[in-house]
């Protein structure tokens, strides 16, 4: 894969009923290799909420398409009183390709399309604050401690 440039994505923003078994394995196996194993972090990564939320999906096209880039959207009131962007991640082969970007850039697209232009609070790793600067959120509070990572509230108005 070329670290230059994010490979082309499909992408598709469902309901949790709408994923069919193959699409909800794939991206729970691409949130438990980085957020469990690549992390070392054991949490409880099914809370109970992806039944209320909205799954974005960037798939590379093919026969098979791969998962590379994943968020899950929760609406206001479930996880904070915003809506929010949640379980952000990219396949471990994609990093240094933009990618990242390219997803939170859809996201706050598919998620203000769902649901109007509004502001979304995220819970941010501490770390990455200044990556989701750039797509203009800004820490909101004091750093706190979620399953031994350091994090932060972000806000984007």
């Amino acid at each position: 894969m070329n670290p230059a440039v994010a490979p082309p994505l499909a992408w598709r923003c469902l309901p949790f009923d709408a994923l069919l078994p193959r699409t909800l394995y794939a991206l729970l196996q691409l949130r438990s290799a980085v957020f469990v194993v690549e992390q070392t972090c054991a949490f409880q990564d099914l809370d109970g909420a992806d039944r209320a939320c909205m799954h974005l999906l960037g798939e590379h096209p093919g026969h098979e398409p791969a998962l590379l880039a994943y968020t899950r959207l929760v609406p206001a009131g479930l996880k904070y009183p915003e809506a929010s962007i949640g379980r952000v991640v990219t396949a471990p082969a994609t990093r240094g390709t933009g990618l990242g970007h390219v997803l939170m850039a859809e996201s706050v697209r598919c998620l203000h399309s769902l649901w109007g232009v509004q502001p979304i609070r995220i819970g941010a790793q501490a770390h990455l604050q200044s990556f989701y600067r750039q797509h203009g959120f800004e820490a909101v509070g004091a750093l706190y401690d979620e399953d031994g990572i350091a994090h932060t509230e972000m806000l984007r108005l």
